[in-house]
């Protein structure tokens, strides 16, 4: 008896010690793809995209959407719009944003959504908007990529930096010159965006599905 009280004492005391556990340390997943190199802000954000657009910036960018993919050519004539978007594609901002407004037979918007990392890369990047540049006389053509104005007060219609529009609409939508700063067109995929602005809508004039992008340098 005495013998086997000590072997189940024994069995007791190794059933119950605890056995150390690796812990596998886990990254932190990363919303963007690089480290913004500043935080911009309404001070710093011209001077900081006029340094900028000096380097030698590629001209074109992919969008890869679910329902195909769009080539835009970026405009000279929009240097600061330009220098912009690239900055935001390198950073890689807009990917798993969505085209998150949808007007039929209009436009189809782009470069937000209702996702909380959205919000937190844009207080990553920094809050800043941009001044119109109309006076190249750019026009609102179909495909032209423009940038919508902020929803914020906003009398001047200075422009929302992280996001963007494509007019879809026959026949140009030439009203909206003067208001609104083209800064790119789509060299392929029109009918990409044609199958993007036929989808069905709510009431706010979103998507009734989600329409995600990733936005990729080309050249």
């Amino acid at each position: 008896m005495g013998c086997f009280s000590t072997q189940k004492k024994e069995a007791t005391k190794q059933i119950n010690t605890p056995k150390k556990t690796l812990v596998k340390k886990v990254k932190k997943k990363t919303l963007l793809l690089h480290e913004p190199s500043v935080f911009l802000d309404e001070k710093n954000a011209i001077p900081f995209l006029f340094e900028y657009q000096k380097k030698e910036l590629p001209d074109q960018v992919k969008i890869s959407t679910p329902f195909g993919e769009i080539i835009v050519q970026l405009l000279d004539e929009a240097p600061y719009h330009k220098a912009n978007f690239i900055y935001l594609t390198r950073l890689g901002y807009f990917n798993d944003t969505f085209f998150h407004r949808v007007v039929p037979n209009f436009v189809i918007q782009g470069g937000n959504s209702d996702h909380p990392n959205t919000s937190k890369k844009r207080r990553r990047i920094g809050r800043y908007l941009l001044p119109p540049d109309v006076k190249k006389g750019l026009k609102h053509h179909r495909g032209i990529v423009s940038m919508p104005s902020s929803e914020m007060d906003n009398p001047h219609r200075l422009a929302s930096p992280y996001e963007f529009f494509i007019v879809q609409q026959k026949g140009g939508a030439y009203h909206l010159d003067g208001n609104y700063t083209p800064f790119g067109k789509v060299l392929k995929g029109m009918d990409v965006v044609d199958r993007i602005n036929a989808q069905a809508i709510d009431g706010r004039e979103a998507p009734i599905d989600n329409i995600p992008m990733k936005v990729e340098i080309v050249k």
